[in-house]
């Protein structure tokens, strides 16, 4: 069962223009401890003004590590890297092994969520990574959330978040496991909210099975954004079921090719979900970057996990989950208000008037997917 904890304030982030302000705010606040992990962590004016806040932070004496993603940041240059270190930041690389030459499931297992905890009073965990979220000034930002936590919460996130740095530590230093679970922080509010996260040991299947159960207990509605959308057939199942009994099902998804690939595969997926009167509507004006979904307009989800084999079967992940309808109305309010104003829904007929080709390529990707999903070990839920 996923422990929910009571006592809660949750405050919703929108793109990176609500999101890297907080953030800074709070690591220019910090005066005991700073702990951020990001899986892209760009060498732009938003990851330059992150660092920047990070290294006044551990100059002025705050405990302050970051961690990213070998395979994510691979870009990141090591002189930026280098400048956190001499600042005092301990700034680490999850993963940094990326040679392409040599296949290692184990290098697939990237570190893709996005999480911080600043000084045990507040957490941030969403779907944004450190970077730049708008292509240009001309184009809107990526769409995408973090959830901004406040009370109990906060110290479960940050006993993940410690555990990792110290497994990390130990087979760089071979250093013994010191992380211990933190004291929870005073209610901040009323939230009835969990924490849940996939790894590969004890945790393996927590953030499907949660969107599961509540997908199997949905009465109403169902709204589901999500920017890579490859669900297994449980997953697929579970959704024309809640169609079936008469929910009504709604999938925001991207609409801009931004991997090809990926795209093409998702949309071999279309007829059977139409077909099962699950609504498609594919999101315009930008990237879609969400990974975010509201149930019955009182369970909220906010996170880093995909629907799809990688984040479902191989990546540390990490989503907030809450029952408080006041939070899941203002999810449901932003979601509504991109399908309504920025998005483009998809019927049958839209289907109809594919090219052959396009056609052949979504089965050729689908197909790929499924390969790529056997060699992985999530081959059977794919089919």
């Amino acid at each position: 069962m996923i422990p929910f904890i009571d006592g809660n304030q949750l405050t919703l982030l929108q793109n990176g223009a609500e999101f890297f302000p907080a953030l800074e705010a709070a690591i220019d606040r910090a005066s005991s401890h700073v702990y951020l992990e990001s899986y892209i962590y760009a060498d732009d004016a938003t990851g330059r003004r992150i660092a920047a806040a990070l290294m006044r932070a551990a100059q002025r004496g705050v405990e302050t590590h970051l961690i990213i993603d070998g395979f994510g940041a691979q870009d990141y240059p090591a002189s930026a890297l280098q400048a956190l270190r001499a600042a005092g930041v301990d700034a680490l690389i999850y993963r940094p092994q990326i040679s392409p030459w040599r296949f290692r499931r184990q290098r697939l297992r990237r570190l893709h969520r996005k999480l911080a905890v600043i000084d045990q009073t507040v957490a941030f965990v969403g779907g944004i990574n450190i970077v730049n979220d708008a292509v240009s000034p001309d184009t809107p930002p990526q769409f995408d959330f973090t959830v901004a936590v406040e009370g109990p919460l906060v110290a479960p996130i940050l006993q993940e978040m410690r555990k990792l740095h110290a497994h990390m530590l130990r087979i760089r230093l071979r250093l013994p496991d010191t992380s211990a679970a933190p004291p929870a922080p005073p209610p901040a509010g009323k939230v009835h909210a969990a924490f849940i996260q996939r790894t590969n040991l004890k945790h393996r299947r927590d953030i499907e099975r949660a969107y599961l159960r509540a997908i199997g207990r949905a009465r109403h509605e169902i709204i589901l954004a999500n920017s890579y959308f490859l669900p297994g057939r449980r997953f697929r199942t579970a959704l024309m079921q809640a169609a079936a009994r008469g929910v009504k099902v709604v999938l925001l998804l991207q609409g801009r090719i931004e991997f090809r690939f990926v795209h093409y595969a998702t949309r071999a997926l279309y007829d059977e979900l139409l077909a099962a009167g699950i609504e498609i509507h594919e999101y315009q004006p930008s990237i879609l970057h969400a990974k975010v979904a509201v149930i019955d307009q009182v369970w909220a989800t906010v996170g880093s996990s995909n629907i799809d084999p990688t984040s479902l079967h191989l990546s540390r992940e990490a989503n907030v989950v809450a029952f408080d309808r006041a939070f899941a109305t203002t999810l449901h309010a932003s979601l509504e208000a991109a399908i309504q104003t920025s998005s483009r829904r998809m019927h049958p007929t839209d289907l109809a008037r594919r090219t052959w080709w396009e056609r052949l390529l979504s089965r050729w990707a689908y197909s790929g997917v499924r390969l790529l999903a056997e060699l992985v070990g999530y081959g059977v839920e794919m089919k």
